[in-house]
């Protein structure tokens, strides 16, 4: 699903002292693969007016690590059947790099489709 031309972007926003890098790995920090996802779940969510509690993740690859102070973007596109198709991009000046990707399902979409 790499360098796909999804839509929809938002900004995501991971502080550099957030604690989960302290311990993952010591010496040299990297973004925790869940709170990348959750990160990404709840700010979705937040944008299509839906309840976190009502979110899935159906998959998920992790193509790079995310250091402390990456900035990084939210591309999404929601599918026919109301499900979400997402990357997260490590959007530095010089180039962009998709550091995950995968697919998000809201029940307020499913039950809406039915």
């Amino acid at each position: 699903m790499t360098d796909l031309s999804l839509p929809s972007s938002l900004s995501l926003s991971v502080a550099a002292d957030h604690p989960a890098y302290a311990g993952h790995f010591p010496g040299q920090p990297i973004l925790p693969g869940v709170v990348l996802l959750d990160e990404a779940l709840h700010a979705l969510a937040a944008r299509q007016g839906l309840t976190v509690a009502g979110g899935q993740i159906r998959s998920a690859k992790f193509l790079s690590p995310v250091s402390p102070g990456e900035a990084l973007r939210l591309d999404y596109a929601a599918t026919a059947s109301g499900v979400f198709r997402f990357e997260v991009v490590a959007a530095d000046p010089a180039h962009n790099r998709v550091v995950a990707s995968g697919i998000f399902a809201f029940t307020a979409f499913e039950e809406a489709a039915s």
